[in-house]
């Protein structure tokens, strides 16, 4: 399989591989070693159907705050199954709200993670939708997630989009998507591989 990297730091990277929803240049800022959300969610160039994808994200220090109001936002895998980033270090046993959770859906098996401004990675394993001649789902969307080299979700089915999507309907193959929610969340070292 060939990894196709889709951020490896650089302020280049960022603008090669990603744009905002509206399709101008992605505005995020870039330190050349991570990007930080910036007035907008972005979305890759690259499609994929199966896919194996990895990303890192560090969470702001935000210790004035609770919930989904520290450290929010998203990764959103073919812009429509969001996979939840959150500040929930320290949660005994995480709801499908948390960090880790598939938005609204699923709960994460165990909160693997770190305290804030200690960065963290998922490596997401998903199966995409299948689909009929006419267009009928008739196998939904799958995914395995390693979160710090944790196991919190095993070969769960996501039996539709979550909220927030970036199109209405499930799809054979999408972009992946990063969401800004205002909080200053950082993502590094973002590549996928088509299965």
């Amino acid at each position: 399989m060939e990894k196709i990297v889709l951020f490896d730091g650089s302020r280049e990277s960022l603008l090669a591989n990603w744009t905002q929803i509206d399709g101008t240049p992605a505005n995020w800022i870039c330190d050349g070693s991570a990007m930080t959300v910036n007035r907008g969610n972005i979305v890759s160039k690259v499609t994929f159907g199966d896919a194996h994808i990895h990303l890192e994200w560090r969470e702001p220090d935000m210790p004035w705050t609770t919930g989904q109001f520290k450290g929010n936002s998203g990764v959103f895998v073919q812009g429509v199954y969001e996979l939840q980033v959150l500040d929930s270090y320290g949660i005994g046993t995480p709801d499908n709200r948390d960090c880790g959770s598939i938005y609204n859906k699923i709960a994460p098996l165990v909160n693997a993670c770190r305290p804030a401004l200690v960065w963290q990675s998922y490596d997401i394993y998903f199966r995409a939708p299948r689909f009929d001649a006419s267009g009928a789902v008739t196998e939904h969307a799958r995914m395995t997630v390693l979160q710090n080299d944790t196991l919190i979700l095993n070969n769960i089915e996501i039996d539709g989009i979550c909220g927030g999507p970036l199109v209405p309907y499930e799809a054979a193959e999408g972009p992946l998507m990063l969401q800004d929610h205002g909080d200053p969340v950082s993502f590094r070292n973002i590549w996928i591989e088509k299965i």
